[in-house]
């Protein structure tokens, strides 16, 4: 029955015997190989609960999954290992030429798993867009867009797909790998006139309430860092810093935080400093404004002299 069936397509589709047996096995692998796929996902998915680790396994099971099925396919239909070669190397050359940016795509992602410039999951900047690594493909890898149009470090909504081969190209900036805080400062500016002092101790008061537990993290995160780079900080803790503007003084908050965390501690910060200058009459913020400044009258009593004047009318 078998050899009837060959025969017969032999005959009427002019397919050699050879060649229908190739397709039969190439069918049956692709067939077996797909569902080895579909059990393999289901035995991850059901083992797994951590969504990470559950999408790393999925990634190396669809890996493997291709290049199993492109070297037994190329056993298949390539007899001597001399002719496996030659074709090989034909191909290599003609890929070479003709897919030049998907084959530099390509060294990308294998770049991106051995040395690991970020992970699915890290924060980074690369080429001017920055957001969260949401994925990695043989030939992109998708971030989750943040910055943009929005404030802060906030997500934009979009989902941006970049080419691997951006890593050879392009300064890749990573808020989370190794030292997983960043330094934000927030700077607040009162009147020359104010009690710049009853400030500071405000503006330090409120920073230690909220990002003093964020500083120890950060210390035990930078004795591990400290071990693959060469990370190094005198004071991990918050300050306030004291400096001189056109408009007033300026006291500059400067600590850590999470990178994801950002916006919703300089929500806090902001929200109890407006409430703690508004309980203080001798404490006003500072903006760009005009005024006549009277040095007889509001100047020290040591550069509050008038003008001397000659006889001749002349300002001496």
């Amino acid at each position: 029955m078998l050899t009837n069936v060959v025969d017969w397509i032999s005959e009427n589709w002019h397919i050699s015997p050879t060649v229908q047996w190739k397709l039969f096995l190439s069918i049956s692998v692709i067939i077996a190989l797909a569902l080895i796929r579909h059990l393999a996902f289901k035995i991850a998915f059901n083992k797994i609960q951590d969504l990470k680790e559950r999408y790393l396994w999925k990634n190396a099971i669809k890996n493997t999954h291709y290049v199993l099925l492109i070297i037994i396919i190329s056993a298949i239909w390539v007899d001597k290992m001399g002719s496996l070669a030659t074709f090989f190397g034909l191909l290599s050359a003609g890929l070479a030429i003709a897919l030049q940016d998907p084959i530099v795509n390509l060294a990308g992602w294998l770049f991106i798993l051995i040395r690991k410039p970020f992970e699915v999951g890290d924060r980074i900047e690369v080429g001017g867009i920055s957001g969260d690594v949401i994925d990695v493909r043989f030939f992109q890898f998708t971030l989750n867009e943040i910055h943009n149009w929005v404030d802060a470090d906030q997500s934009t909504g979009r989902i941006v797909h970049i080419p691997n081969g951006k890593v050879f190209k392009e300064p890749q900036a990573n808020y989370t790998q190794g030292f997983s805080h960043i330094w934000n400062e927030i700077g607040v500016m009162v009147t020359f006139e104010s009690d710049w002092k009853k400030a500071k101790k405000i503006l330090e008061r409120t920073v230690s309430d909220h990002v003093e537990q964020l500083s120890k993290s950060a210390a035990r995160k930078l004795i591990e860092a400290s071990k693959k780079f060469m990370i190094f900080y005198t004071s991990l803790t918050p300050i306030v810093y004291t400096s001189v503007k056109d408009s007033g003084v300026m006291l500059t908050i400067r600590y850590l935080v999470d990178p994801r965390k950002r916006r919703t501690t300089e929500h806090d910060i902001w929200e109890e400093v407006l409430s703690e200058f508004a309980k203080n009459d001798d404490i006003d913020f500072a903006y760009p404004t005009q005024r006549i400044y009277y040095n007889l009258q509001e100047g020290k009593l040591g550069t509050a002299k008038a003008p001397n004047y000659s006889d001749s009318g002349k300002k001496n």
